[in-house]
């Protein structure tokens, strides 16, 4: 799968460094998503843990090349919504 990466235009790296999240971590919950599910205006929305454990969501989108993917954002998932993400996961699991 090929990956690319909004570039933010005010210091030319990719922006999920903005959020301390590196291009590593994007892969991993990428390759193996908790949660993908469509967002907005065509988007899809990764959500899933890093091999380190930190619970990220992924904002990408399907790019024009096969098999390549343009990553967004990325940034950590906390409070509220972690712990809803969390809960899904178990209901999920238990219905197995």
């Amino acid at each position: 799968m090929n990956i690319h990466y909004y570039i933010d235009p005010e210091n030319g790296q990719p922006h999920i460094y903005t959020h301390h999240v590196s291009e590593d971590e994007v892969e991993d919950v990428l390759l193996k998503p908790g949660e993908d599910r469509s967002g907005k205006d065509g988007s899809r929305v990764a959500i899933g843990q890093s091999r380190a454990g930190r619970y990220l969501k992924v904002i990408y989108v399907i790019d024009f090349d096969p098999k390549s993917i343009f990553v967004i954002t990325a940034f950590d998932l906390t409070g509220k919504p972690l712990i809803a993400y969390k809960r899904r996961s178990r209901k999920k699991y238990e219905k197995m």
